[in-house]
Formats: structure tokens, sequence, C-alpha cells
């Protein structure tokens, strides 16, 4: 049995009409299968238990015919794959040991919990509805799919949700030495003479023990140039959320809006209420989702801010789409200027994470020969790469 279909038996009447499914029961057993096949070492990406769950909630569930077609086209991705699967299908949805399988005593029931909300302490009816030692519960969170969807499907409330996520990541950037010295306790950069002398007055005159200093380290700034035109629109409700987030998390961070001209807007963005944030940088960013005028926009940014000190050893991260009204001849001059005085320049484009994407865009086109990293950022999952990128614990192994 663990090498054939399990569809052979069928577990009910095959004539029964198909029951309806409602989308969040459909997801959470989408999640509870799949995480069964990835005990089995079956490689399931989160993309995939979400077309199940959509699939599911087309098929239904009165015959189980449907459920297991739906997910071996969905769920399995390698030919050596399919066994595996059988034999987590014939257990998680029939309940029963697969054929070829030893298993002692009789396989648990897989309870589905129906209502479970993420990040909440089980109260006193969770504990009374809880399911006995010897039932599996399959815990659903919906924060598990939220994070890997595109930003441009969101709704305001699963933006908000994720506003709450996005408050949690480390903005920490690569450190830069400074000139303060402070003490440490094995052998530094210099001697530390007063140190040194007031241990020698405790050991009358002997300088039984030297004491130096190092210099200290602090995080280089960080600068956040967010596209907020008409292209990125959908996409700039939510990254600015991400630009808020940064920007309250830490010190010497930096935010601006770019369209058709350039507004700094980190004081706006000072605000810790994200809502309250954004309401008041909205009304001084009067292109928003206007045009793009990329190159001079830079210009702007260079001229006044970035050359004269702004981005000069700092972090400088572009979150556009690439798409430019202006010369890209220009945008590209820029890109060029701001690449020499930065410590790193980091590109963040939204359509990156399509299928089949190219930086055919006149703009991008442009501008990547000057960037040292270019990631995508559509969804919560790539900001979370993004900030680990810059923290230096990640090393983006992208094309």
């Amino acid at each position: 049995m663990a090498d054939t279909d399990p569809v052979g038996r069928p577990g009910s009447d095959p004539d029964e009409s198909a029951l309806e499914v409602a989308a969040d029961v459909a997801e959470r057993l989408a999640v509870g299968f799949s995480r069964v096949l990835r005990e089995l070492d079956v490689q399931v990406p989160t993309s995939a238990t979400i077309n199940y769950a959509q699939a599911l909630g087309i098929v239904g569930l009165g015959d189980w015919r449907p459920v297991y077609w739906a997910g071996r086209s969905t769920l399995v991705r390698r030919p050596e794959d399919l066994p595996m699967y059988n034999r987590a299908f014939t257990a998680f949805w029939q309940q029963r040991a697969p054929q070829g399988m030893t298993v002692e005593g009789t396989p648990p029931p897989v309870t589905i919990a129906l209502e479970m909300d993420d990040g909440d302490s089980a109260n006193e009816d969770d504990e009374e509805h809880a399911p006995p030692g010897d039932v599996q519960a399959v815990r659903f969170s919906r924060t598990e799919i939220l994070t890997d969807k595109d930003f441009g499907d969101c709704t305001k409330e699963e933006l908000d949700q994720l506003s709450k996520l996005m408050s949690e990541l480390r903005f920490t950037t690569h450190h830069r030495s400074s000139r303060r010295q402070i003490p440490v306790k094995n052998r530094g950069d210099r001697p530390d003479l007063k140190r040194t002398v007031r241990w020698a007055i405790r050991h009358q005159g002997e300088p039984m023990k030297r004491a130096f200093t190092a210099n200290a380290t602090r995080p280089r700034r960080l600068v956040l140039v967010l596209d907020v035109s008409g292209s990125m629109e959908t996409y700039a409700r939510a990254l600015i959320r991400f630009v808020h987030a940064a920007v309250v998390a830490r010190g010497r961070v930096e935010a601006f809006a770019l369209g058709t001209r350039l507004t700094r807007i980190t004081r706006q963005l000072s605000n810790r209420d994200p809502d309250a944030a954004i309401r008041s940088a909205t009304p001084d960013v009067k292109d928003w989702a206007g045009g793009t005028r990329l190159g001079e926009g830079l210009q702007q940014f260079n001229d006044e801010w970035g050359i004269r000190g702004m981005a000069r050893g700092s972090v400088v991260v572009v979150l556009s789409d690439g798409w430019d009204r202006g010369d890209p001849s220009e945008l590209a001059e820029q890109m060029e200027r701001l690449h020499r005085v930065t410590h790193q320049l980091v590109w963040v484009n939204p359509l990156k994470a399509t299928k089949g994407y190219a930086p055919l865009a006149a703009g991008m086109a442009a501008a990547l020969p000057h960037v040292d990293t270019f990631v995508p950022g559509n969804s919560y999952r790539s900001l979370d790469e993004l900030a680990r990128i810059l923290t230096g614990q990640l090393e983006y192994a992208g094309d």
C-alpha cells in the first residue's frame, strides 16, 4: 500500500456529494497535513500548502479521492516523495496504518483545533476541550501563511498584523570603529595608563597588572529611500510600515519618500504608533502614487544629504520597482555617486519575487550595476531576510 495510490479504497460513498469546507478549516487541514509530510522529509514549501488549502476549498471533503489528488498535484514535487505521500495520506486522512509500515498499536486520531489565536495563552476553555494524551492536535497558525503572502494581496487588517511582526525585527547594521576608547579585559589596542597607575598604587607602586583600551564600535547609519510612485502603490503601503519599524527600533536611521520629488520623513515616522506615524507623514508626501523621477530624487539626496555625510560609510537601502520616467543615464550616474560613499548599497524590488523576473525596466537596468545586494521585498518573509542581511547574519544567496 505504501507504493500504491490509496484511492483504491474509498473511505466514504463515492456518490456522496462533496461537503463544503470553510476557508479557515481548509487552511488548518492543509497546514496539518503539510507538517506530517515535512516530518517524513518531504519538501513542502509554504506556497504549496496555500495551493492545497485553496484546492480543498474547491473539491470539498465529502469524497477523499479529490482530496488525495489535490494534495498529490500541489504537495508532491519529486517522484521519490510519492511513497511517503501515500503513507502520510493514509495515516492522516484515513487514520489507519498504511501497509508496508510497522506501527505499534493503533494510529492516534488527529484533532483539528478550529479556534486558535496566535500568541494567546491557553485559557480555561482551551484546557477543558484539550485533546487527551493519545490524540495529536494539529494547531494552525495563521501567521505562518501570512508571512509569505504577497503585500499586494494583503488587506488592511493583515497589514496591521504584519506591522506587529515588523516591530520585532532587528535593524542593527554592520558596525564601524569609533574614535572613543573603552576599557577591555584582555590586551587591547592601546595601554590605559590611568588605570595601570591606579592599580600599581594598590601594590606599593609595582605595576603588577597592565590595563588596555580598544576602539569602541557602533552600528552604521541606516538610510531608507522608499519609492511611493503609482507603480509601487500596492507595496508602498506595506513597505512604509517596514520603514517606520526601522526608524523607531534604533537610532541613526533616516527615512525618505521618493516619487517625483524627495521628502525626508524621519521625524514624522518617529511616533511609535504606526498608524499615527503614517498619517503624520502622508500630508508631507505630496507625490504619493504619482510619477517617478528616481534619478532626480537621488541627485537631490546626494547633493543635500548623502555626499555631505549622511551616506558616507552608511548602509543605504532603496525600496523601488525600478520603473522610472526620467533619463536612465542620470539614474546610473547618481547610483554610481552614491555607491562610492556608502558601506553597502541595497536595492529592494518587490517584483524580483515574480517567477521569471528579469530587470528589463530601463531604470532598474541602469541602477543594478552599482548595487551591492539586490533582494525581493514582496512579503514579510523577504523583509525578515533583508533585516538579517543588514545585520550580517545572512548572506543573500539569490541570483
